[in-house]
């Protein structure tokens, strides 16, 4: 009943129904994180950018589209959760926070990035899983801090050659896309450790025993005629990855013979809180 009579409070943008929604904001947290998740919330009260000591504002599960100018006012924030809205386009006010670190828009409606996101240099962590990319966000190349990346359930083919820019980067997820090729270019990006490939479209599997920062590769549910061959102590999840060495081997080199043509042709971790503490 609370839920509905929120939704139908949502529709009404007076300041007295704002307030029924997200509570009277008057006083910073003494926490410093300010929740508004959940609230069928269609706009952000400016009231909640008052707070310039703010460092994590979540606003996850609304009905946002758009973000008053005025969040660039918090220039503590570190963590910003978006996800589960109805973001087309990122707000222009979140490129201008230049303490964030953790960046949520899972779950939105965005095909691309805007230029001005390279400003936001602190940043380490960024959830994109769930939008409507076609074409990786080139913008991400920039984010010369960043050490997780998650953009699962894209529309994604290709990786650009400029991601190896990215020395900080440790984990990649990229679940759920349109990947026929593993992307070459992570064959350059030594100092990652986890990459996450499953339920793309991937025929082939070069060796990717030179990459010696992997400790986990996700290759499942792809079309594969082969398993990836990594370094020892590296985990694969997907098939044949319970072989022992000497099978994988005659498995790999049977696969790889008989689909040299094909091969030539085709070529929730952690969740809010765990990575709001992170942001501490």
């Amino acid at each position: 009943m609370g839920n509905a009579v929120r939704g139908i409070v949502a529709f009404v943008p007076s300041e007295r129904c704002q307030r029924f929604l997200v509570g009277d904001l008057k006083e910073m947290p003494l926490d410093r994180t300010l929740d508004l998740s959940s609230r069928q919330l269609r706009r952000l009260p400016v009231a909640a950018c008052i707070f310039d000591e703010l460092v994590k504002l979540y606003l996850s599960d609304n009905n946002l589209s758009s973000l008053p100018a005025e969040l660039q006012g918090l220039k503590k924030l570190q963590l910003l959760a978006l996800d589960f809205n109805c973001f087309e386009e990122l707000p222009a006010a979140v490129c201008r926070l230049p303490q964030l670190s953790i960046l949520y828009l899972g779950n939105n409606r965005l095909h691309y990035l805007p230029r001005e996101v390279r400003d936001l240099r602190e940043l380490t962590t960024l959830w994109l899983e769930t939008n409507c990319f076609t074409d990786f966000p080139e913008a991400i190349c920039e984010l010369t801090n960043l050490k997780t990346l998650h953009l699962g359930y894209n529309l994604i083919r290709s990786l650009p050659n400029d991601l190896k820019q990215l020395q900080e980067l440790q984990s990649i997820w990229l679940a759920g896309n349109l990947l026929t090729e593993f992307p070459p270019v992570l064959l350059e990006m030594h100092f990652l450790a986890i990459i996450d490939v499953d339920r793309n479209k991937i025929r082939y599997f070069p060796n990717l025993s030179h990459l010696n920062g992997l400790k986990l590769i996700i290759y499942d549910h792809n079309p594969c005629v082969n398993a990836p061959v990594v370094g020892e102590g590296v985990r694969r999840v997907g098939r044949w990855a319970d072989n022992s060495d000497d099978e994988q081997e005659d498995v790999e080199t049977k696969a790889g013979n008989e689909t040299v043509d094909e091969a030539g042709e085709v070529q929730s971790e952690e969740k809010h809180t765990d990575e709001g503490q992170g942001a501490e």
